[in-house]
């Protein structure tokens, strides 16, 4: 038999991955008798946990809801991003890590209390989950996301502040619908009665929404779902460049290197076209490169003046590393005269 801290804590681990355990069968797992359960049972109480029994022959036990999370004494907002974070994880590629998320996200749903338990909920069912990609995220209020995804659950209008990215304010009404998280960003997917269309609103840039408490009859979304409603948008915002390469290589190959930053079409056997927008064209120069194959550049202008000038950068250096001979490359890697690729390197355009 497990001495008796041991056990302690296996038990309470049975009961917040169990709903309700017959009190035979709990005593099974623990290999003790009814009454050490029992004991067992008052010892969990005294520290705080609040265990509900049946009495009777199909009696048993069960964790219920409590004030707080014992002994882990967190606020709201706390108890909120814990359950977000751990539904973040649950959708990980991880191998294991997603199974043993949605086990704690379980665990800490079942104890909580039912007012937290009701956002963690509500924002759990209307959210749309999606690839987070690799840019930084964006902090949201944690009241203004589960008011939201209240009012998503709820069918209920919701009126609140917004800040466009041109910085211009106004005040919004909607009939929210989901709430889309993409790219480490958050986004409210919403008719707008206002402007009569349907629109994508960035939390972030979302103030003091609160719920009108009128109900409304759910509308059709003029798209699969939402998710694919705010690529869509994201893709119409003007972007400073659009390249387009031909390369002399099979579509196939290029698409399993960098067709997730952009569109790969087949042209002729052997060759593809590939479409890409960026705000900068030193990740699609880099991206070309990469690919080990002959390319063409369409458009813009500006990524034909780019490769010119690393030609003639990397020309260069490979010159002066064939001209160094044995011994003249420093301890700094100086190479020829002092100070000669120290001004190069340390130039920035």
């Amino acid at each position: 038999m497990a001495n008796t801290s041991t056990r302690t804590l296996r038990l309470l681990s049975l009961l917040q991955t169990h709903r309700y355990w017959p009190g035979d069968e709990l005593a099974d797992r623990l290999g003790v008798s009814v009454r050490t359960l029992r004991r067992d049972i008052d010892r969990l109480r005294e520290l705080g946990y609040p265990v509900e029994a049946q009495r009777g022959v199909d009696g048993g036990y069960q964790l219920a809801a409590g004030a707080a999370l014992p002994p882990l004494v967190i606020d709201d907002e706390e108890a909120v991003a814990l359950a977000v974070g751990l539904q973040a994880a649950a959708e990980s590629p991880v191998e294991g890590v997603a199974e043993a998320s949605v086990r704690v996200l379980a665990k800490v749903v079942q104890v909580m209390p039912a007012r937290l338990r009701r956002r963690v909920e509500a924002l759990r069912a209307m959210t749309v989950p999606v690839d987070w990609g690799a840019h930084g995220g964006v902090g949201v209020d944690p009241d203004v996301l589960t008011v939201v995804a209240l009012s998503c659950r709820d069918d209920e209008r919701l009126r609140f502040a917004y800040t466009a990215a041109d910085g211009r304010g106004s005040e919004r009404h909607v009939e929210p619908h989901r709430l889309v998280c993409l790219n480490r960003r958050w986004y409210l997917v919403a008719y707008d009665l206002d402007r009569a269309d349907w629109r994508s609103f960035r939390l972030d840039r979302l103030g003091v929404p609160q719920g009108s408490g009128a109900r409304f009859a759910p509308r059709t979304l003029p798209a699969a779902d939402a998710a694919e409603f705010v690529r869509a948008g994201l893709n119409g915002v003007p972007r400073p460049h659009r390249v387009e390469a031909l390369v002399g290589a099979p579509a196939d190959y290029v698409r399993a290197r960098v067709g997730r930053w952009g569109t790969v079409e087949p042209v002729a056997t052997g060759r593809c076209r590939l479409l890409m927008t960026a705000d900068s064209l030193d990740w699609p120069a880099m991206a070309l490169g990469s690919l080990g194959a002959d390319f063409e550049v369409i458009g813009p202008p500006g990524l034909r003046t780019l490769l010119e000038d690393w030609s003639t950068r990397f020309s260069r250096a490979a010159a002066m590393a064939a001209m160094a001979a044995p011994g003249e490359v420093g301890e700094a890697g100086e190479v020829g005269e002092a100070g000669e690729a120290g001004e190069d390197a340390g130039r920035s355009e």
